[in-house]
This record gives C-alpha cells, structure tokens and sequence, in this order.
C-alpha cells in the first residue's frame, strides 16, 4: 500500500502522465460496474436509482464512465506524442480526474439527491470534455497539416452528447438516443484511433516476421479513403438512428458501415504477421464492429428484434476489446516497459470476444437469455480483473527507468 501513500500530492505517479489516473478509472470501472449490473439482474440487488431507471444508469456508466475515462487516458497520452509537443501536467491531470469522480458520484446520487445532483454530475462531465478540448485543440490546430484533428471533432461531438443528454434527464424526457448516438461517436473514434496505432503494430510485427526470414510483400498502410468510407457510413446511420429510430433506412446505413468496415479489413491482409497477438487483437476490433453493424442492419430492415444484440457487439466487443488493447499497449509503452507477452493477454481477449458472441446471442435465446447474459458477464469481469491485477500497480508507481514523463522505453542500442 505505499503507492499509494501521497496519492493526492501532484508528485505522485499517477498525475505523472495522463493515461495512468485515467486507465486506472476504466480498468477498475469496467468489471466492477458490469458485475453489479449482473448481481441487479440475477438478484434484484438495487442499483442507485437514477433518471431513466437502471438501463440508463448502466449504459451511462459504461459509456460516459468505462469509456469517457478511456477517451480522455487516450487523448492526453496520444495527442501531444502525435503532435510532439509537451506531455499535460501533474496539476491539469488531477483536475481532470477529480472531474470524472465528481461524475460518478453525483449521478449515482442522482436519484435520491435530485436536480441539483444531476446538474452536478451534468457539470462534472462537460467540465472533463471541455478541459480535454482546452487543453488540446491548440495542439491539434497548430500541428502541421492538421493530420489529427478528428480527435478534436470526437471530442466537441461527446460534449454535445453529454449535454443532451443531461438536457433530456432533467426535462424527464427518456435520454437513451444521446447514449445510442454516443455509442456511433465512439466507434469513429475507434476507427480514428486504430488507423494510428495499428500502423506501428502491424509495421512491427511485419520487421519481425522479416527478420525470422519470413517474407512479407508490401508494408501496411492504413489507407484513407477507407477509412473514411466507414466514418462517413457510421456517422450516416448514427444521425439517422438519432432522428428516426427503428427506420429501415438505419438499417441500410448499418449495412453500409458494416460493408465498409469488412472493406477496410482488406489493408489488413499481409499474411502471417497478421496472426501475432497484437495486430490480430486490433483486427478483430474491426470484424465485431462490423459484425454489430451488420446485425443491427438485418434486424432493422427485418423487423427483428436483434437491434440490442448488434449493440452488445458494438459495446462489449468493439469498445471493450478496443480499450483493452490500447490499456496493455499504451499503458506500457508509455510507462517505460516493452509490450507484455504473457499469455493473459490472449485469454484476457479471448474472454472478451466470447463476452461479445455469449451477449449477443443472448438477445435471441428466449429461456436461456439469462444464462447466455450471465456467462457473458463472467468473461467480461474476468477478462478486466486479469487487466486490473496486471497493470492497475504500473499506474500508480514510478517508472522503472527512473523517468518523469511519458515516454516510451529507450530504443535498445547496438554493440
């Protein structure tokens, strides 16, 4: 417990870098709320009583809980690496962090406090999203040939989300399409977010595959015009789904992201590199969002019921799996340690892409919904309790090269 000794002094490692405080929020956040949400279910334990009812509070932690902290581990960690500019300071960190607390705890008080809870957990939010775009937007705007303003158009698209939403709960109005079409905003993140880093994974794994006499015939480049193919497609049936929920013309626009998504996975394709453990994790991202899509679509054009399961797909596999990866990838990387190549890696993957399938199939299972739900609550907890044990104690210590900052480990030297 002497980590975390001083946790609220600025010289504590966890304000040292931005993903850290918040990396430990979604690792931590993750198993604990799916499994109160599955002791609700199977139990009837009670759930803080919030506006909309438990499915709201259970969508809105995992969305603006699990995954705005995720966003914001990414974004202060990412940005300035991609912009090369100075990493956010211990003091802008910590402000942050307590920001996201002051979320939770309001809304979950919500309930029982009232208005004044909502509009401060309303605040708290808003007052995250608006200190990531402070602080920022002028790193994206400055950097030459403005290469990663998407991140900061994601971002003032949460904070409209978050606003309604908020908007919409205290008027009494049902606030669930603002959480819908957050979930669309976060996939174009992801697409966003996977076409940098997965250059510098597929690339490394292609060098490896080389120098072990494997050949490989072209480098991989993730490619633009596909890439913007599925955010345009994944915007179109998200604003769609906004506007006219359940329309068949949703339907179409999913297929039409999921077609593009399965077309983006051609750059993928470079042989035997693709199957080490990194660059597969990261393709397979790909192939849940599109199989959520796809399923989302079909059920809507149908008729069918199957709209929730394409959305599990979407949330508990491309969302879930997306943030593990990049927790292991970037929580190392960043904290001055080469990339872990134990196995819980693979099963803690593994885990979440059968917490996906089990979810999904639940939805159409009738009587067994419930033990398909279950087990699928099981993986998903496992899998991030595995991901908390792991990496949850380099969050809080210092780096083991004796760094103060974010960067990666040194580059091995030659003899």
């Amino acid at each position: 417990m002497l980590i975390l000794r001083g946790l609220w002094s600025l010289d504590h490692p966890v304000w040292m870098c931005g993903f850290r405080s918040f990396f430990l929020f979604a690792v931590l956040s993750a198993p604990l709320l799916v499994l109160a949400w599955s002791v609700f279910l199977a139990w009837g334990v009670p759930l803080p009583a919030t506006p909309g009812g438990t499915f709201i509070w259970h969508a809105h932690e995992l969305l603006f809980g699990f995954g705005l902290a995720a966003v914001a581990g990414f974004a202060l960690t990412a940005v300035p690496e991609f912009t090369r500019s100075p990493a956010i300071g211990s003091h802008a960190v910590r402000l942050l962090a307590v920001s996201w607390l002051t979320g939770r705890v309001a809304f979950w008080l919500s309930g029982a406090v009232g208005a004044g809870a909502l509009i401060v957990s309303a605040l708290a939010h808003l007052a995250l999203l608006a200190g990531l775009i402070f602080l920022l937007a002028p790193r994206l705007w400055r950097h030459p040939e403005r290469r990663h303003l998407s991140f900061l158009w994601a971002l003032i698209a949460l904070t409209l989300l978050v606003a309604g939403f908020y908007a919409d709960a205290l008027s009494g109005a049902s606030p669930a399409r603002w959480l819908h079409a957050t979930v669309g905003v976060l996939m174009i993140l992801i697409v966003v977010a996977l076409s940098r880093i997965s250059m510098r994974i597929v690339n490394a794994s292609i060098d490896t595959w080389r120098e072990k006499g494997g050949t490989v015939r072209d480098e991989y480049r993730a490619r633009p015009p596909r890439r913007n193919l599925a955010i345009v497609c994944i915007g179109l049936y998200t604003a769609v789904e906004f506007v006219a929920p359940g329309a068949r013309l949703g339907g179409w626009l999913a297929l039409a992201a999921s077609a593009a998504l399965f077309n983006l996975l051609n750059d993928w394709h470079v042989g035997r590199p693709l199957f080490r453990r990194w660059p597969l994790m990261l393709y397979l991202v790909y192939v849940l969002m599109a199989g959520g899509f796809g399923l989302i679509g079909f059920a809507l054009i149908s008729g069918d019921s199957a709209v929730s399961s394409g959305r599990h797909l979407l949330t508990v596999g491309a969302l879930g799996l997306s943030v593990f990866v990049v927790v292991c990838i970037a929580g190392r990387t960043h904290g001055g340690y080469p990339l872990d190549e134990r196995r819980w890696i693979p099963a803690s993957a593994g885990l979440l892409v059968a917490a996906a399938v089990m979810r999904a199939v639940a939805g159409g299972a009738g009587s067994h919904g419930a033990a398909w739900m279950s087990a699928a609550s099981v993986a998903w907890v496992l899998a991030f309790a595995l991901c908390c044990a792991y990496l949850g104690p380099l969050f809080v210590r210092a780096r083991a090269n004796g760094g103060v900052g974010c960067e990666g480990p040194p580059e091995p030297q030659g003899d």
